[in-house]
């Protein structure tokens, strides 16, 4: 790094919100049609995301491939029919059909195949026969046989492609915050994109693994710096409704996702289809203007060249010309020349640089922890699910339509009632819902159970939502992408969790839904530990985090002992030597333009009485 923070933490600051954003036209033309186009992003994210549900998906009903090895010698499977090839080879079990991992083995000489006879029982030798899954007919699962004995590779999968994007946002956020939001979104596009055309070319199930880790871990730099740059471009009114039409688009992702397996059919179809729109997006790097540098994060950062330069591109896009004012009271740019100075190094941090705060790390601990139960505890939802109804659809799309209704329920609650106290609705709605399903299931209506495993998703899903706004709204801009990252690294290990239960035959399912129910009650209190982040301006330095703290519970009362006789009045005006200075500054810079119609200019004719006759005049005055 190039400076230390203590000069950081020194050296003057511009109010990017009251100062610098209206001078350069607020939210502008050119800040909407930047903002749509960090939409896009997060639709093709999110169908790498959801696809992965598609590609571990375990058909309904499989059996083991007939083998004529295992027959007598004297039978020959031609003059079988193929149900009778099936009863003679497969063993049938009561209550669930076909056998999936044996298959019967008959003496040499026998010639009775009866229930009666010996046989014995052994593993498949000739593969799988699958029954076509939801979506699409050939998987991962499929492909490789992941049955039987081989089941665990299947939630194995899962937590690498988990563990990849919490890598990504760990590393990838903190290279945010020094690389910048375009050259780190630059990064992840091109690199997810070559691994996703990869992936199409796997050719065994270890290849298969490694590449989805790595390409999640791009998917996550991807969505990361396109969600702290939507962000940074906003005015206050306006940040949560552009954050919930960014969920709008991961919704329709995955709706359409179903649609897109049954026609793509085979899984590196469907991979090359999800890889598509990320090869579009690197159009991005051609187009410089479609997704810029945040001006933000360059003016905190300490890059006054390239903060001036974006600054001015904004605001010709925006049609305001800022240099072209005559009378400003202070000019933008002057201020900056002043206060800055063109001979600054750039000056980055890291989320090493949590531990000298107090404020910023609380915060990010706790919604951290809010995040990680609203991903973890929706597992033990959509196993209630299952539960009501075994079709896989009616689960998937029931969670797809529980994150839209979280979306328009943020989206219309949480500008009115606060952003904490909506977090705090959400995890007391989540934590009720989940003890009662603990605690009632045996004693309820099915439709109850459906009914609070439905408002359980909801809940849940808002309080996973409104945790990373929150989380980027109240951290500062110097360390935003380092502290989301780790924000968003808590959410991925909650959804790592359900398949570590699947991982153990779900063994700890009850001990999964009571920890997250726990956990659920102890984040009320954790939630009141937070500030209120409504209609208040990002911070951008690590003093203006630790600034932002919690409302105080109860409003101060005056001072009643103040005497009046004694009280002394304030003073009518306040000399401010940086106000000072920045008039003196501004004032320098307009007076040096020789365009300006108050410049005062030598005359260019000789004055209409000479030296000699001014005297004369003032010896007869």
């Amino acid at each position: 790094m190039a400076a230390g923070p203590s000069t950081s933490r020194s050296r003057p600051q511009i109010d990017y919100e009251a100062t610098v954003l209206p001078r350069t036209g607020g939210y502008g033309r050119y800040n909407r049609a930047v903002v749509v186009f960090s939409w896009f992003p997060n639709f093709a994210v999110m169908l790498n995301l959801f696809s992965d549900v598609f590609y571990t998906l375990i058909p309904d009903a499989f059996h083991c491939k007939p083998d004529p090895q295992l027959l007598p010698g004297g039978v020959l499977p031609s003059n079988l029919t193929r149900q009778r090839t099936l009863n003679l080879t497969v063993p049938w079990l009561n209550g669930t059909g076909l056998s999936r991992c044996e298959l019967f083995k008959y003496a040499p000489n026998a010639s009775d195949f009866s229930e009666h006879v010996a046989r014995d029982r052994v593993p498949c030798t000739e593969g799988w026969e699958y029954a076509h899954g939801a979506g699409l007919q050939s998987n991962y699962v499929t492909e490789w046989n992941l049955v039987c004995h081989d089941y665990w590779k299947i939630p194995l999968q899962r937590i690498c492609f988990m563990t990849g994007w919490i890598l990504g946002y760990v590393f990838l956020g903190t290279l945010c915050d020094w690389l910048g939001r375009r050259r780190c979104f630059l990064l992840s596009v091109s690199l997810s994109s070559l691994f996703g055309v990869a992936v199409c070319l796997s050719d065994s199930a270890v290849v298969f693994l490694l590449l989805r880790l790595s390409q999640g871990a791009m998917l996550a730099g991807v969505f990361l710096s396109t969600y702290i740059a939507r962000l940074e471009l906003c005015d206050p009114p306006h940040r949560l409704v552009v954050t919930t039409i960014s969920g709008f688009f991961a919704v329709f992702a995955e709706l359409i996702l179903p649609g897109i397996a049954v026609l793509c059919r085979h899984w590196p179809v469907l991979q090359a289809v999800n890889t598509l729109p990320l090869l579009l997006l690197l159009s991005y790097w051609c187009c410089a203007s479609v997704f810029p540098e945040s001006p933000r994060w360059l003016l905190a950062t300490n890059q006054i060249p390239l903060a001036k330069k974006s600054l001015r591109e904004f605001s010709t896009r925006n049609k305001v010309y800022v240099e072209e004012e005559i009378y400003p009271g202070e000019m933008l740019l002057s201020e900056m020349a002043s206060l800055y100075g063109e001979e600054r190094r750039p000056c980055y941090f890291s989320i090493l640089e949590l531990r000298r705060t107090r404020v910023i790390w609380k915060n990010c601990l706790v919604l951290s922890f809010t995040l990680f139960i609203g991903t973890g505890i929706q597992y033990c939802f959509s196993r209630n699910l299952h539960t009501y109804s075994s079709n896989f659809y009616f689960s998937y799309f029931v969670r797809a339509i529980a994150g839209a209704f979280a979306c328009v329920f943020i989206c219309f609650s949480v500008d009115r009632l606060g952003r904490r106290g909506m977090l705090l609705l959400s995890a007391i709605t989540t934590g009720l819902s989940s003890l009662l399903l603990l605690a009632l299931t045996q004693y309820l209506h099915g439709g109850l159970v459906l009914l609070l495993s439905i408002v359980g998703l909801l809940s849940s899903q808002a309080l996973a939502l409104l945790s990373v706004f929150f989380a980027c709204e109240v951290m500062p801009t110097v360390i935003r992408g380092g502290c989301l990252g780790l924000v968003l690294a808590a959410g991925a290990v909650g959804m790592a969790a359900s398949s570590l239960m699947e991982l153990q035959n779900n063994g700890g399912y009850f001990l999964h839904n009571v920890v997250f129910a726990s956990f659920a009650v102890l984040s009320v209190l954790c939630i009141m530990l937070l500030p209120e982040s409504k209609r208040k301006p990002l911070p951008d330095s690590l003093k203006e985090g630790e600034n932002h703290r919690r409302p105080p519970l109860f409003l101060s009362r005056p001072i009643r002992d103040s005497l009046p006789l004694l009280s002394t009045r304030p003073a009518l005006s306040e000399y401010n030597p940086e106000n000072y200075s920045l008039l003196v500054s501004a004032t320098r810079k307009m007076l040096s333009k020789e365009n300006l119609p108050y410049r005062i200019a030598s005359p260019a004719h000789p004055p209409l009485l000479s030296d000699g006759g001014m005297q004369g005049r003032e010896d007869e005055s």
